[in-house]
């Protein structure tokens, strides 16, 4: 037998003693998650869109009421685009919501909606990355499909001693490969996320452990004491700041509230009316100019209330908000996009979190 021979047949061998230790791992210490308790498409497609840059115990108690609220995927395409939003308020990154939402749609109307288990009409659905299509092909469906999500990429970094940037796309494609050539026959459900548990409950960023852990000795960071070298991760770069203006105005009792754009950042949630302050100009004189672009309104800017911080991946807003009055004379008619809400109907609408907080933080105040 050649060496290099040798060496592929080795390698298989190791790869299904790994992947053996961690379907008897996994079949003792699988986490109980809700959506685990399912092969249901529309369940897990769910729980994996909740989970992407959300922590589990965060998505839990999201995902029940989710699923008491929208049961099926055709409950779901059926649901106004307010509603899925107001659903998903505090959950961050929107875009997740509202590409779910189109996609399901998608199902409904391409596929009779059942979720189809052919790996090119999966990848084609909105907001379905190549990670998600794996999960749900391979946890719904059995495919032997790779999901390689941060988790994944780490244990697999340590378990092969990988030194390259696993924020680059082809170190992704390497572990993704290594990951196919390691599914079990018929077993790709249960591998998976035995690989996504042994990430998130053993094989952690920092201070993994390494002593619970069943593949330790075919680890090969492990055995060169390098653990705590991998995964390389290339920096990201600072969130960029931004400042902003928002106006609390009254009018009988009730707030003027307006919806963002439906595209780009926090699509189609409400706001305090206001925007950017571009560097160098006074926010209350941006205000009045926001306001009079926007809205058509003349407003009297009066005492500055509170201000607000929130970081996004890539930026950082501190909102500033005054109180202000239209000038005497001036309306502001309700449309698609504006609307004057009693304080107790506010709950109807959904906001970004800062909004949530900047409005929680006046009534407090009040």
């Amino acid at each position: 037998m050649h060496s290099s021979q040798h060496d592929e047949t080795r390698e298989r061998r190791r790869a299904a003693e790994i992947a053996g230790r961690l379907l008897d791992w996994y079949a003792e210490s699988a986490r109980d998650l809700p959506w685990r308790r399912t092969r249901d498409p529309y369940r897990i497609w769910v729980s994996e869109i909740m989970l992407q840059q959300t922590r589990v115990e965060t998505v839990i108690p999201y995902f029940e009421r989710w699923m008491k609220q929208f049961p099926t995927l055709e409950a779901l395409a059926a649901a106004p685009q307010e509603e899925v939003l107001k659903a998903w308020e505090g959950l961050g990154y929107y875009a997740r919501a509202r590409n779910l939402h189109a996609a399901v749609q998608e199902v409904v109307a391409r596929y009779g909606g059942e979720v189809p288990d052919d790996p090119e009409a999966v990848a084609s659905l909105k907001g379905v990355g190549p990670y998600t299509a794996g999960a749900i092909l391979s946890i719904a469906f059995n495919r032997p499909v790779p999901a390689v999500d941060g988790n994944v990429l780490r244990v697999m970094a340590r378990l092969y001693a990988i030194a390259d940037d696993i924020a680059r796309p082809a170190t992704r494609r390497v572990v993704e490969e290594l990951v196919r050539a390691m599914i079990p026959p018929g077993r790709a459900s249960e591998f998976n996320q035995a690989l996504m548990d042994l990430g998130a409950v053993i094989c952690t960023p920092r201070r993994p452990r390494c002593l619970l852990c069943p593949v330790r000795e075919l680890c090969e960071a492990w055995k060169a004491g390098r653990v705590g070298e991998l995964p390389v991760k290339g920096r990201a770069r600072a969130p960029r700041p931004v400042e902003r203006v928002a106006a609390w105005v009254e009018q009988e009792g009730r707030l003027l509230i307006v919806r963002r754009p439906q595209e780009g950042l926090l699509a189609g949630l409400w706001e305090l009316p206001g925007g950017d302050v571009p560097a160098g100009l006074a926010p209350e004189e941006t205000l009045r100019t926001l306001l009079r672009d926007a809205l058509g309104a003349e407003v009297e800017v009066g005492e500055h209330l509170v201000d607000v911080r929130h970081v996004f991946t890539h930026l950082v807003w501190h909102v500033r908000c005054y109180r202000a009055a239209l000038a005497p004379g001036c309306k502001v008619a309700e449309g698609e996009e504006v609307r004057w809400v009693a304080p107790e109907a506010l709950g109807e609408y959904a906001f970004p979190a800062i909004y949530n907080k900047l409005l929680g933080l006046i009534r407090a105040d009040r």
